[in-house]
């Protein structure tokens, strides 16, 4: 099931649970009730405001339903993000065997996942009318655990072919920056979930080795998906729009709903990632040889919207 990402925004909430349901209540004024969301339908809450308050039982709540309940500071960037510690009826199983994984088998598919993201990236430049042979060029060029750096090569070339040669991408940035920023917070949310529902450990990544990063295979499985959230950015661009607002926000959060093409038919992004989670545990156990990635191309509803400009 594709479940719902629910951001929160606005310093004057008051979240918790009753009966089942998130509710939202106003603390000011009348502290009116503002809305009820089913647990059951939450992929993901994004607390990015600064005056939230929440009760310990959604926590409990969210964190039993596998729902990451994820902490943003004011550059939009994921800071802090609570996850449940019992994600798969087999999961101390699947660690061992992601503890056991040797590097090779780590470097390989490590190999596959920057191919995926330079293939996605190229696709990105191709809708936004971009050259996308700078990108692929470089696709042949990737070997077992990327030793020569052939993603950063990658990433060089993008996003001044993406958004003009006097981008710089900036964590801390704002405008554009920033919405990359909520994109991929956003993905991060989504993919912590994947990982944690396939039964693997967070921390036990394919490539990042950052020992500061408690994220680091989140980090490593969200990369062949970031060229949608970049796409969505330049879309929105644009339209004329230059900041983190509502409507971007909302905007950003759809793109895990929108259909990838894969090998067994079009698929939400959201289950994409959870595919490749899933199918990286059963590379582990030796039960596969590849991830389970989509196929290079748009998501199906933003080829119609550049299509229909």
């Amino acid at each position: 099931m594709v479940g719902r990402i629910v951001e929160i925004a606005d310093d004057r909430r008051h979240l918790f649970v009753h009966r089942g349901f998130l509710v939202v209540r106003d603390t000011e004024g009348e502290r009116k009730e503002l809305g009820q969301i089913p647990l059951d339908d939450i992929a993901a809450v994004i607390a990015n405001a600064h005056g939230l308050s929440y009760t310990n039982n959604l926590l409990v709540a969210l964190a039993e339903r596998g729902a990451p309940f994820v902490l943003c500071g004011a550059n939009h960037n994921a800071v802090g993000m609570l996850l449940p510690i019992d994600g798969h009826h087999v999961q101390a199983k699947r660690i061992e065997a992601q503890l056991a994984a040797g590097l090779p088998l780590l470097k390989r598919q490590w190999a596959t996942v920057v191919k995926a993201k330079l293939e996605q990236q190229a696709a990105a430049l191709e809708a936004a009318g971009a050259a996308t042979a700078p990108l692929l060029a470089l696709v042949g060029k990737v070997r077992s655990g990327d030793p020569e750096n052939i993603e950063g090569q990658g990433a060089r070339r993008y996003w001044s072919l993406l958004f003009g040669a006097d981008f710089r991408r900036d964590q801390d940035g704002d405008g554009l920056n920033a919405l990359l920023n909520y994109g991929y917070t956003v993905l991060r949310s989504a993919t912590a979930r994947a990982v944690v529902a396939a039964g693997l450990h967070p921390s036990l990544g394919l490539h990042h080795s950052n020992d500061a990063n408690p994220m680091r295979l989140v980090d490593d499985l969200m990369e062949p998906f970031r060229p949608v959230v970049d796409l969505k950015v330049w879309q929105l661009h644009r339209a004329g729009e230059a900041h983190v607002t509502p409507e971007t926000k909302r905007a950003l959060v759809r793109v895990l709903y929108d259909d990838m093409q894969t090998l067994q038919g079009v698929t939400p992004v959201m289950v994409c990632i959870q595919r490749v989670a899933t199918s990286l545990a059963q590379v582990y156990l030796g039960e596969r040889i590849r991830l389970d990635l989509p196929l290079p191309g748009l998501p199906l509803s933003l080829a119609g919207s550049f299509d229909s400009d």
